[in-house]
């Protein structure tokens, strides 16, 4: 009767023998360890029942005729030797993935433009195909769990175009402007959009905060509000008003620990967007220096605060102060090609936003609400001029304010596979962001003195890919929505300009 029980465990154990190769080496040691614990429990109360009734004895027998299998240590001695030997392998090959391999992700993206443009004096221009290939090849590196590397080369090619549009014989324009040089569509180059090393640890100065530090080019395009109509995680800062590539740091402290108020962090970032320094192999030989001739070098500073996040609700609020703010002078922009002309520095600028997010409407009122996403965002602009320089066409503080609402939700049509998206914004007419590096044709609707309507539709075809068509519409109400900083973002500068910008595309994207 012993027997026949132990032998009713080891069948049991050993029934799951077919799916060995499906269980991780440890759960393997555990499941013997446990068989064993088991094994001798039974052994134990077999002991302590020997008055068990003899029917039941000889019940239990004739239930066990055909099962009779003898429990052999050995057996199990030997499986844990094998457990052992492919732990010690699995280990190995462990270290050498981790230390000698660099992770990739690939994003590429085929698109089509039809462009659209209407200006202030009747005419109109357009490009019913403008066609371009996006390609973005993610890395990572983490030899050890405090320390993170991570990186991101980037091509984006307008078929058929060259270095500096050679061949159409046109001027580039600010095609390989640092700020947005892997937003512009220009040659097959391939570029860095993001290098940094990112360290992390649970505690700061003995207190229990989480927090991170990161220095290099950071991921600072794509943040939260334009990611859903990206399709993709978001960077930071939030993109209401900074939304350009840039070369800094940054430092996040995760506070909901000590605060006990869900999901509250901050994070500190900085930040040089253009330097001062001279080129190599200059003329007197010395070597990037000041240069007190040019515009000084163009710093940033801020902070990003989410007070608030417990998973379906929260509120984000940004703050940046930007110094040496560049741009044209009057003078410079009716020579005729201010492309040749050195950018002067007009002042300082204040940056600030607050948004507020609902990842679900409601609670249980459907599941289609409890799968949308809500967002609504209020953004200002403050500029403060340095003497006697116009900034944005003004000598004195101008102050510009922004609003955005947006919704993604489920696809009534397929709805477990495909989302659609709609957006508004309205910028006033001192409005300016740093948003140059959003991704449009049709120049940054975000950055509009105007309204900007657009609908979006996301269909996921199968893991990889995925299909993606959406209209945006632009109508500005001033002029140098999209220009810089000086004279050239003067509102009431009298000339011709875009009233109305439309941009109609489609793209297939692989994403693995």
């Amino acid at each position: 009767m012993k027997k026949s029980m132990i032998a009713l465990s080891v069948v049991a154990a050993f029934a799951t023998s077919s799916f060995a190769n499906a269980i991780s080496n440890e759960e393997m040691l555990k499941q013997i360890n446990a068989l064993k614990a088991q094994i001798t429990a039974l052994e134990n109360k077999l002991t302590q029942t020997q008055n068990t009734s003899k029917e039941n004895k000889v019940s239990l027998e004739n239930m066990m005729k055909s099962e009779t299998i003898k429990v052999d240590d050995t057996r199990f001695k030997k499986l844990e030797k094998k457990v052992a030997r492919n732990q010690k392998t699995i280990k190995d090959v462990k270290i050498h993935d981790s230390n000698d391999n660099i992770k990739w992700d690939i994003d590429f993206r085929t698109q089509i433009d039809n462009l659209q443009y209407k200006f202030t004096d009747g005419t109109k221009k357009k490009n019913n195909s403008l066609m371009t290939n996006r390609l973005w090849l993610g890395m990572g590196y983490s030899p050890n769990e405090n320390t993170i590397f991570k990186g991101k080369l980037s091509y984006l090619k307008a078929y058929g175009d060259s270095a500096n549009h050679s061949q159409a014989n046109v001027q580039p324009g600010y095609a390989n402007f640092d700020w947005v040089t892997n937003e512009n569509a220009t040659d097959n180059s391939l570029k860095v959009k993001e290098a940094y090393w990112l360290y992390m640890n649970d505690t700061f100065l003995d207190t229990k905060v989480p927090w991170t530090f990161s220095v290099g080019r950071r991921p600072s395009t794509d943040g939260l509000g334009i990611n859903l109509r990206e399709n993709m995680t978001p960077n930071s800062p939030l993109s209401h008003t900074v939304n350009v590539e840039f070369d800094g740091f940054s430092s996040k402290f995760t506070l909901d620990k000590v605060t006990d108020i869900p999901g509250m962090w901050l994070k500190f970032c900085a930040g040089r967007g253009l330097t001062n320094a001279t080129p190599r192999f200059s003329a007197d030989g010395a070597d990037y220096v000041k240069d007190d001739n040019e515009t000084s070098d163009m710093d940033m500073f801020g902070f990003i605060f989410v007070p608030y996040d417990d998973g379906q609700y929260s509120i984000h609020t940004n703050y940046a102060r930007a110094w040496n703010m560049i741009g044209f002078t009057q003078a410079d922009m009716f020579d005729g090609d201010n492309t040749n002309n050195n950018f002067k520095d007009f002042g300082d600028m204040d940056l600030a936003t607050v948004m507020f997010k609902a990842y679900g409407i409601g609670d249980g009122i459907s599941d289609y609400l409890d799968d949308t996403t809500f967002f609504a965002s209020y953004a200002m602009s403050r500029t403060h001029p340095k003497e006697n320089m116009s900034m944005l066409g003004s000598t004195d503080s101008q102050t510009g304010h922004s609003f955005w609402l947006g919704v993604n939700a489920p696809c009534p049509i397929s709805p477990d596979t495909s989302r659609i998206g709609i957006e508004w914004n309205k910028g006033s007419k001192y409005w300016r962001s740093m948003t140059y590096g959003e991704d449009t044709m049709a120049g940054s609707k975000i950055a509009a003195r105007g309204t900007a309507w657009e609908i979006y539709r996301h269909q996921k075809i199968n893991d990889a890919l995925s299909f993606e068509l959406s209209f945006t519409r632009i109508d500005y109400d001033y002029y140098g929505s999209n220009g810089f900083f000086g004279f050239d973002g003067n509102p009431d500068l009298n000339m011709p300009y875009v009233k109305t910008a439309e941009d109609l595309k489609a793209s297939i994207r692989y994403k693995f």
